[in-house]
């Protein structure tokens, strides 16, 4: 009976101090740090941040899958704007080991601290910490008897992933409304890097763009992302990163039985001096990650 009194009072004192506590969903919940092999708390990871208010975790899957390189891709072009809104503080987690991690990053050249970058670099190979956040498993993710890869065959058209074939159609069509110029920037590293398709962009001496064939498009080419160009990038990531490196890249058997070649990413922005989230992501689909361009709107320019 005494305890049952004293439950309210238990309540109360955890809510005043929730403020101390880790991001609740991934509290408890480790990744491990590629540059010290050490266990992260990506709750706590979340919620401290001594060199600004606001922190940035990227819930990526495995290292040879499509939403795991444009996260990559989009972390890369985006972090400038992202830190002029207080976001000080990036991580990134892929289901995969080290080294499918390391070749990862610098295919898509993304700056990490493996090499003085500000993004820091996290595997989590079974997929727990994504799980934990409440990413989507995928199509049939409790049916242990089919095989993972006829699950992802499913999935490529919007089984257990609905918003597979829209965004996978929206790389086809392009979009009169909405600009997406990391794609640009992303297709340039590919073409600095000898990927192919590589006829899309013309680039200098110095590796900068000095014109942009979608641009030149009858009509569409005025288009904020213009038709083709996002699908021509998916096609250079395709070939040149995830077929080409599959063996690198790859998730092990393990990584396989635990799921992550259906599990789909998120990301979270945390602003620890208000205790709240400032902008959630769970991806719905294959292709179908966070556009940082609504993570701009969302959060102000400090």
């Amino acid at each position: 009976m005494r305890s049952l009194l004293l439950l309210p009072a238990t309540l109360l004192a955890s809510t005043l101090q929730g403020g101390t506590d880790a991001f609740a969903p991934l509290a408890g919940v480790s990744a491990k740090s590629v540059k010290s092999n050490e266990n992260v708390d990506l709750g706590n990871f979340l919620k401290t941040n001594d060199g600004g208010d606001k922190t940035m975790l990227v819930l990526g899957t495995y290292a040879a899958d499509f939403n795991a390189v444009e996260y990559a891709q989009r972390l890369r072009y985006y972090m400038p704007e992202l830190q002029k809104r207080g976001i000080s503080k990036f991580g990134i987690v892929l289901n995969c080991e080290a080294d499918a991690a390391l070749k990862l990053v610098d295919l898509v050249d993304l700056p990490c601290d493996t090499s003085e970058g500000a993004v820091t670099l996290m595997i989590d190979p079974t997929g727990q910490a994504g799980r934990k956040f409440g990413v989507g498993t995928g199509w049939r993710s409790d049916d242990e008897e089919m095989s993972p890869y006829l699950k992802l065959f499913g999935m490529l058209f919007g089984l257990g992933a609905w918003a597979t074939l829209p965004a996978v159609i929206g790389g086809y069509i392009g979009n009169p409304f909405t600009a997406q110029p990391w794609i640009e920037d992303a297709m340039a590293v590919g073409i600095r890097k000898k990927r192919w398709p590589d006829n899309g962009l013309e680039l200098n001496d110095s590796g900068d763009v000095v014109v942009n064939k979608f641009q030149e498009l009858p009509v569409v080419g005025e288009w904020k992302r213009r038709p083709l160009e996002l699908a021509t990038l998916r096609l250079q990531n395709m070939i040149d990163i995830s077929i080409k490196n599959w063996k690198e890249l790859a998730p092990k058997d393990d990584a396989l039985k635990a799921g992550v070649l259906t599990q789909l990413g998120g990301c979270v922005v945390f602003d620890s001096t208000k205790d709240a989230v400032v902008f959630e992501w769970k991806d719905p689909g294959i292709c179908a990650v966070a556009n940082f361009e609504n993570i701009l709107e969302k959060v102000p320019v400090v």
